[in-house]
């Protein structure tokens, strides 16, 4: 009996599209799978993620729905510089935190002036961090969202050159898998939901 398949060998499935007569196809991993299957990690390999590879994400990540169209996410890939700057801020017991992942991803939201917007803004932005993190997943890849309170701090946020106008809203640590982690228990739907007459 052959060995089942890891979620991002699924095979692939085609769906149509409303745009004229073109059809895309899902060869990566279907949705679902990868809503079920993702997992926080705090191991990776040691190689950063190619640049291309990172831009992929992020361009994923455009398509968050955001009203009026704002794209009010911000993302800021630290290099060798910076994270040599942020460990410095982070002091020894931080800076091995950030020594987990080769490729860290700082994801803030510039929102508007109305402050209905503002927390639309927010909540656009969560959804576009959470995109990049599910379309790791789905590539294989190992990702972890993460919010230290170092990105809260004036150091922390020089450090990264993250403006006074911005709001923090995830680090992303992202690199290869190392292994393979069980789906924790989440609670029932009955729960969390409630159906209004």
């Amino acid at each position: 009996m052959p060995a089942a398949a890891s979620p991002w060998e699924a095979s692939s499935s085609w769906v149509a599209a409303s745009a004229g007569s073109r059809r895309y196809t899902l060869d990566r991993m279907d949705v679902e799978t990868a809503i079920r299957t993702r997992r926080t990690h705090k191991a990776f390999g040691p190689e950063p993620l190619p640049r291309e590879q990172i831009d992929e994400l992020l361009e994923l990540a455009r398509w968050a729905p955001n009203h009026n169209l704002t794209a009010p996410w911000r993302f800021r890939v630290v290099g060798p510089r910076a994270l040599e700057r942020l460990k410095a801020a982070a002091g020894p017991e931080g800076a091995a935190k950030l020594d987990r992942a080769p490729t860290l991803v700082i994801v803030s939201c510039a929102p508007a002036g109305d402050p209905v917007q503002g927390e639309e803004d927010l909540h656009a932005t969560a959804v576009a961090a959470y995109i990049v993190l599910l379309a790791a997943h789905a590539r294989g890849l190992a990702g972890y969202w993460r919010t230290p309170g170092l990105l809260r701090e004036p150091a922390g946020r020089a450090a990264v050159a993250l403006p006074d106008g911005e709001r923090f809203v995830g680090l992303l640590h992202l690199g290869a898998l190392r292994q393979e982690k069980a789906a924790p228990e989440r609670p029932p739907v009955e729960q969390t939901t409630t159906y209004l007459d």
